[in-house]
């Protein structure tokens, strides 16, 4: 029911800031603040996307968890999407997404109410915990199998080589 709500109440209100703002603004200077807040949006995703790839790699090159920067970067995504959306709330919506504070404010909000599954425990039970943001905390989930090293004739087959 809310995702209809979304979807209706987001054009409504739309609607109603363009006939707002148009009646005060005037026709040309309102359709001129929608490109240019579409123009202005579209260069500032682009380097906003460019930094949370940066920080994805460096998670990468570091092994540390990349879900923050990931999240980071879907919000930026979706931030472009509001953006090149015409319209002032979607637009509000998408500048405000691209401030980092305000995006980990609401990786938070939201990181309150998703649980992460991690495949299985040790004990062969659903692991599961909540989003905590980086930790250090690794916990590395493996099948192994010795591989006997090829008997090069002195008689120490087996032994593994350094």
């Amino acid at each position: 029911m809310w995702l209809f709500a979304i979807f209706v109440g987001i054009p409504i209100l739309e609607i109603a800031l363009f006939i707002s703002i148009g009646g005060a603004l005037g026709l040309w200077p309102t359709l001129g603040t929608v490109i240019l807040t579409a123009a202005a949006g579209t260069w500032l995703v682009r380097a906003q996307g460019l930094a949370a790839l940066q920080g994805l790699r460096l998670s990468f090159a570091e092994l540390r968890d990349p879900s923050e920067p990931l999240a980071h970067g879907a919000m930026v995504l979706v931030a472009g999407a509001l953006l090149l959306t015409p319209g002032f709330l979607t637009d509000a919506i998408g500048f405000a997404l691209l401030v980092p504070p305000v995006r980990a404010t609401v990786l938070k909000i939201i990181g309150r109410h998703i649980r992460i599954r991690f495949g299985h425990g040790a004990d062969g039970s659903p692991g599961s915990r909540r989003y905590r943001g980086n930790s250090d905390a690794d916990i590395i989930d493996a099948d192994f199998r010795d591989i006997p090293a090829p008997d090069n004739g002195s008689g120490d087959a087996g032994r593994t080589q350094r």
